[in-house]
């Protein structure tokens, strides 16, 4: 049976998204568009990225989430460390497919709601790995695409386009996912949440793909 989505991790961000309701600010619609786009991302994508002096390192010792990469992301997401489940009767919650989560970013500065996720898998082969952790949720018309991501040349990853079911708003949702080889296996990120779409969302998720350092 396919596995769904880490309950605990969902309830956080329907629990978030009942908070926002009434907390999100507005959107400021007299801020002048970006000027140009970066040259590491598409520009329909990276219009909306925010300066790159706003930002926060997340991967290394002594940041939120201890990783095998590294990356930035902006000022305006809050990561948190998923901590592993001691009842092994429940482990499998945070679980998705041959993945399991470590740690969330929220965009909790954001008028938005959307999500960073970060997954640990066991070593072998990336497409199949990132197709069995798609392919594992409530998904259809998934695209695997291989591509280099992080800066310097990069390293070689695969990227889904896929589309999943959400019970909230009984709609499908377009999602993405990329995923890289580390020295303890496989690391896949995650762009997930209602406005998942959004501009600031998309580039939030770019920055990631662009920036990422494989410890």
């Amino acid at each position: 049976m396919p596995a769904r989505s880490p309950l605990p991790v969902t309830a956080l961000l329907a629990a978030a998204l009942l908070t926002a309701c009434g907390t999100a600010p507005e959107p400021d619609t007299t801020a002048a568009p970006a000027s140009s786009a970066t040259a590491t991302t598409p520009a329909t994508e990276s219009a909306a990225a925010p300066s790159p002096s706003a930002t926060r390192a997340l991967g290394g010792a002594g940041t939120a989430c201890a990783l095998p990469v590294s990356f930035s992301l902006t000022e305006d997401w809050e990561p948190k460390r998923i901590e592993p489940l001691a009842d092994p009767d429940f482990a499998d919650l945070l679980k998705q497919g041959p993945a399991t989560v470590v740690c969330e970013a929220k965009a909790e500065g954001t008028p938005h709601i959307g999500f960073l996720r970060v997954w640990t898998a066991p070593k072998g082969p990336l497409r199949p790995t990132l197709d069995a952790f798609v392919k594992a949720d409530k998904s259809k018309g998934i695209a695997l695409t291989d591509l280099r991501v992080g800066g310097a040349g990069g390293v070689p990853g695969v990227e889904a386009r896929y589309s999943v079911y959400s019970e909230l708003t009984e709609e499908w949702r377009k999602q993405r996912a990329f995923a890289v080889t580390t020295a303890k296996g496989v690391l896949v990120v995650e762009l997930g949440g209602l406005d998942s779409e959004e501009d600031e969302m998309v580039a939030a998720y770019e920055r990631v793909k662009a920036g990422i350092t494989v410890s």
